[in-house]
């Protein structure tokens, strides 16, 4: 859980906070996300991902096309001395991130978002956010 504000630097380079340093683990995956930010997983995480994927038809052309996206953009990141990792540029590129970052905890994984994008979502979202609600927990919460 949480938001964090984190500048990119020149050579990629992004910190993430410690607390959710604890919490992922030495070695990260990070990949395209959704909504044009990056996710980030544990290896744990990211086997249960990828377990999911594969239970997807191949024979569905969506669940061909979401596999390739998803999986092609992933890569392997660790932690440097700082608490920082290195982000492949194409993935820098499908977040339009540059210098100042969103960085939130979302469950099972964090999210890397560009400011304008971040600012864009929270701004929608807000407006939306008693729909959201009624749509998704109608069922949940009746008695």
């Amino acid at each position: 859980m949480g938001e964090f504000h984190h500048n990119l630097d020149e050579k990629g380079r992004i910190i993430v906070p410690s607390r959710f340093r604890e919490e992922l683990g030495d070695n990260i995956i990070v990949t395209r996300g959704l909504e044009d930010c990056l996710f980030i997983y544990s290896e744990k995480e990211w086997a249960k991902v990828v377990t999911k994927l594969n239970e997807l038809p191949f024979t569905k052309k969506d669940a061909r096309s979401f596999t390739r996206m998803f999986l092609s953009g992933a890569t392997d990141a660790e932690f440097d001395k700082q608490g920082r990792i290195k982000i492949a540029s194409p993935l820098i590129e499908y977040a339009c991130l540059n210098k100042e970052c969103i960085i939130i905890g979302v469950n099972d994984r964090l999210e890397i978002w560009s400011r304008e994008k971040w600012d864009s979502f929270i701004n929608t979202a807000s407006e939306n956010l008693s729909d959201l609600a009624d749509h998704l927990f109608e069922t949940n919460f009746e008695g």
